[in-house]
């Protein structure tokens, strides 16, 4: 069932003020969680804390930069401020970097790595299981660093001077991109091979 159809029956139920959005199973992109948000501000609602089961939503929230809760892991977004360095915060399953991987910079991590910013030339990070860059990468990425194939590295625009998914290594295509279509790296056939992006989280930009 989609937010459409179960949102009008909860509302009168619930009272105004802030709450916690629970999503369970929901698979929602960065535009359906931006419409859900909206139509519950309308309604009198403000939501503090989004929970969700589905890795694709739990991406989009900290993208839009709400707190967001998987199982019994908290995932919370920081913005990188002009005056000081950006700023990573890392929990079990997922690290969000807010800001832009310059030149030098390195991010290695547990679990997986979603990006909301660019990784530049000589910028480079690691995860040991998937990385999402919400924004254009062009230096070098490292999928499922302890040997996990089944990683798999997505971006906006999918540049970068290195790509490696367990220990397996590949360049980036020369080709310039599509507009608006995000791009994956994953291992097929042995090799990693590089296509649109199918993830929810990557179906819409906002």
């Amino acid at each position: 069932m989609a937010w459409q159809q179960w949102l009008p029956a909860q509302l009168p139920s619930i009272p105004p003020g802030a709450i916690d959005l629970d999503i369970g199973d929901w698979s929602l992109s960065c535009r359906d969680l931006d419409e859900l948000l909206h139509a519950l501000h309308q309604a009198g609602h403000e939501v503090q804390l989004v929970v969700t089961r589905c890795r694709d939503t739990l991406i989009s929230t900290a993208a839009l930069g709400l707190p967001v809760r998987e199982a019994s892991h908290d995932v919370h977004t920081s913005e990188a401020r002009d005056d000081q360095p950006n700023e990573t915060n890392t929990h079990a399953d997922l690290t969000v970097h807010r800001g832009t991987l310059r030149s030098g910079d390195h991010i290695e991590t547990r679990g997986h790595l979603l990006i909301i910013g660019d990784v530049n030339p000589g910028g480079s990070a690691s995860a040991e299981g998937d990385v999402y860059v919400w924004g254009r990468l062009r230096g070098r990425a490292h999928a499922g660093s302890k040997g996990n194939c089944n990683a798999r590295i997505v971006a906006l625009q999918l540049r970068p001077l290195q790509l490696r998914i367990a220990e397996l290594v590949a360049r980036g295509p020369e080709e310039q991109p599509q507009p608006g279509l995000a791009e994956q790296a994953c291992v097929l056939d042995g090799a990693i091979s590089i296509e649109p992006a199918s993830a929810p989280f990557f179906a819409q930009q906002t």
